[in-house]
């Protein structure tokens, strides 16, 4: 993985501390699509739904044909979601506790 450069670690982190104390989803939506190329919202948004599958069970052959993306990318994904303290799974918690409930 790229290491990035102190410059470029300060302004993520900026960015998370600002969208941590964001409560407008709809502002962040606005953020995200304005920030990202794209070519970038797509990469981000098939990576968010590869976590989803992942987690939901789906076989990572499933998930290539659905999203179309190499079972390289799927494996990463998949490795990452088991890790310790695994970022990608405390956001899948956290994604369902703010999911409205299902009628």
């Amino acid at each position: 993985m790229a290491t990035l450069s102190k410059t470029h670690q300060t302004a993520l982190s900026e960015m998370s501390t600002t969208l941590a104390h964001t409560d407008d989803p709809e502002l962040i939506e606005d953020f995200l699509y304005s920030i990202l190329t794209p070519s970038e919202q797509d990469t981000i948004a098939a990576r968010w739904e590869l976590v989803k599958l992942i987690d939901q069970g789906v076989s990572q052959r499933k998930i290539s044909d659905m999203l179309g993306l190499s079972l390289c990318k799927i494996t990463r994904g998949s490795k990452e979601l088991k890790k310790d303290n695994s970022a990608f799974a405390r956001m899948i918690v956290a994604f369902r506790e703010a999911e409205p409930p299902h009628s």
